[in-house]
């Protein structure tokens, strides 16, 4: 049940996120342009930093609470697809528009994908099973959904972090021109596979077991969602602000990197923790209500779709613009992928999760946060 025409206030309170988004993008992008030529100072630096990065995270909070009415007024498995393709995107125009517009990073995408990966299917999961885990004590899902989840992570992971670390064809871990249209190509068609599975085909495997899959469970307690039409233009509009702030975020990030000397791998994970804050709340909000295969659909779909998007996108913008782009992990990371990859494989092999699981997750997050300051 749909609720009434909104108010021009209750408009107002509802999208007070993307308001206020549009009136800092006009600001920065017009008279407080010249702001960004005085990084030097840091209160200065400081408070910019945290002006666009509030903003861009609070618009993030309401792409999700959209995303979450579509969900509510489709039912699952394409409730927590919409949310997890919303938010992926936000990630994918962040790293395009930083690309197409900033200085050259070779590996500003590779850094991008490992942080999501180990942010979603370490901390995300970790916290999720613990959160669930010390509620109900041992959780159930469904255990082909999942399956499916990693049988096309693993080789697309593989093929796109791993394999180019192998190649003979380029100096570096780099795809030729061929090899990068070829991967892209097959990249999008294996997932386009999938997508044809979750939501067609073997629906079932990705519901609660119990559920019958009519009403997505959003777990966010907002208010009933009005409808398809004012749900998905208002996501679109709050998307918006956060494509055309990632420019004047880069720039603070890179700023602030050089400055302190930190590690360059941080300034991936500054943006892949703007794009899963929301997400991740939405993870942990499913464990606690007992619909962890809610939890399992995010943070999984999360991971794959990085891999899907977010691959053939770079490699694209590459070809179109010669920019080089470097996708094979360092040795340190290529061991921490596959670490995750064989942990998650352990993980999701049953049908109950319970709390160890989850400390174990947090574990290796935690050993990768150290890694990255420390390698």
């Amino acid at each position: 049940m749909t609720q009434a025409k909104p108010t021009v206030a209750t408009l107002l309170r509802d999208e007070a996120a993307f308001i206020v988004a549009a009136v800092t993008t006009a600001i920065l992008m017009t008279v407080g342009s010249g702001w960004f030529a005085a990084l030097g100072q840091p209160l200065v630096t400081a408070g910019l930093f945290v002006w666009v990065f509030g903003v861009m995270l609070w618009c993030a909070f309401g792409v999700v609470r959209h995303a979450d009415g579509l969900a509510e007024l489709l039912g699952e498995p394409y409730g927590t697809l919409i949310l997890t393709l919303s938010v992926i995107s936000i990630e994918v125009a962040l790293i395009a528009a930083i690309m197409l517009t900033g200085e050259a990073n070779p590996t500003l995408a590779r850094d991008t994908m490992l942080a999501v990966i180990m942010i979603v299917m370490n901390f995300m999961v970790g916290a999720a099973l613990l959160i669930g885990g010390l509620k109900h004590g041992e959780q159930a899902f469904n255990l082909e959904g999942a399956r499916t989840f990693l049988a096309v992570l693993i080789p697309l992971a593989t093929m796109s972090l791993i394999l180019p670390d192998f190649t003979r064809s380029t100096a570096d871990a780099s795809f030729t021109p061929l090899q990068a249209g070829f991967f892209a190509a097959i990249t999008v068609a294996l997932y386009a596979t999938f997508l044809a599975v979750q939501t067609r085909r073997h629906r079932s495997f990705f519901l609660q077991p119990g559920d019958d899959g009519k009403h997505a469970e959003t777990g966010h307690g907002h208010r009933p969602p009005r409808s398809i039409g004012y749900h998905g233009l208002f996501l679109v509009l709050t998307m918006l602000p956060i494509v055309l702030l990632s420019k004047k975020l880069a720039l603070l990030v890179d700023f602030g990197i050089g400055t302190l000397g930190a590690p360059a791998a941080l300034g991936g994970v500054l943006v892949a923790t703007l794009v899963l804050s929301p997400e991740g709340l939405a993870a942990f909000n499913a464990a606690r209500a007992n619909r962890v295969q809610r939890a399992v659909n995010i943070c999984l779909g999360s991971a794959l779709a990085t891999i899907s998007i977010t691959v053939p996108a770079v490699l694209v913008i590459g070809l179109v613009t010669g920019q080089k782009v470097v996708l094979g992990l360092e040795p340190v990371e290529l061991v921490m992928l596959l670490l995750t990859l064989v942990l998650s494989m352990l993980t999701f092999g049953g049908v109950r999760t319970n709390m160890l699981q989850g400390v174990v997750h947090l574990v290796i997050f935690a050993v990768y946060l150290v890694l990255i300051f420390n390698p």
